[in-house]
């Protein structure tokens, strides 16, 4: 499950930049990112915040898009509305099979530039959320699926995503806790140099296989987590840079994460 997240404009932008166009990257300032709810210190994917994917069809120009993804058979906005919570995420095991998800499985893949993610972990009937971050403080790149959506009855288009998951690692082992759930998970994350191979052209079986074997956990070793103030309720800290800052809860034993 990944739910909540921390992205800058700095995140956002790491794979723009990569090519050193700084023309690219200050159309992007000036033109998209008025455009989306960055920075982001903490967004939660229920309100469904606006920020930027780079596309398999717009590898290194990103695109503005709704987390929150809208297949294209949803008949209209009350359908939608029902939808879009239900597809935040996406099980990696499934999206080949999951009729909101097989589709842009094929066709329509992301990447999505994070500075870290949250969890929370349970104890004694009272959730902690931590947040996780890459030991080298660059940013993550998530899977994750687009689709284009047209509104029957605006004749508008929303671009909108899911965050692919898989099993967690150790790390997420000790976080990710919650007892209604069969396991931990965790957002796939891909490594640096893996990245370009999610957004491969599909065209067979063997294509599949080469996009399911991405889908896997990342190693922990490379990250690190701690404790952050309450993100959620009326005590949240809510999207201000206090979010991903280290509190510390004495009530709460050490998980030894490192």
């Amino acid at each position: 499950m990944c739910y909540d997240i921390k992205t800058s404009v700095e995140a956002q932008l790491k794979r723009a930049e990569r090519k050193g166009d700084r023309n690219a990257v200050n159309e992007i300032m000036e033109r998209l990112v008025p455009l989306t709810d960055l920075p982001l210190y903490h967004a939660m994917g229920f309100d469904h915040p606006s920020l930027l994917i780079y596309t398999d069809r717009s590898p290194d120009f990103p695109e503005v898009a709704t987390w929150g993804l809208i297949p294209h058979w949803v008949r209209d906005e009350a359908q939608m509305k029902k939808t879009w919570n239900t597809t935040l995420n996406a099980r990696g095991e499934t999206i080949f099979e999951k009729n909101s998800f097989r589709t842009a499985a094929k066709k329509s893949r992301c990447l999505i530039y994070v500075d870290g993610f949250y969890e929370h972990h349970h104890f004694n009937k009272e959730t902690y959320p931590f947040f996780i971050y890459r030991k080298d403080k660059e940013p993550m790149i998530f899977a994750g699926l687009y689709s284009e959506w047209h509104h029957p009855e605006t004749g508008g288009t929303m671009t909108t995503f899911s965050i692919v998951t898989t099993k967690g690692n150790s790390i997420m082992s000790k976080i990710h806790n919650n007892p209604k759930l069969d396991g931990p998970r965790m957002p796939v994350i891909l490594p640096d140099q893996l990245a370009d191979k999610w957004l491969m052209d599909y065209q067979d079986d063997l294509d599949k296989q080469s996009i399911e074997d991405l889908i896997r956990e990342y190693p922990d070793e490379e990250l690190s987590a701690y404790t952050v103030n309450t993100l959620r309720g009326k005590n949240s800290v809510g999207n201000s840079e206090e979010a991903s800052k280290f509190f510390k809860y004495t009530e709460l034993p050490e998980l030894q994460i490192r």
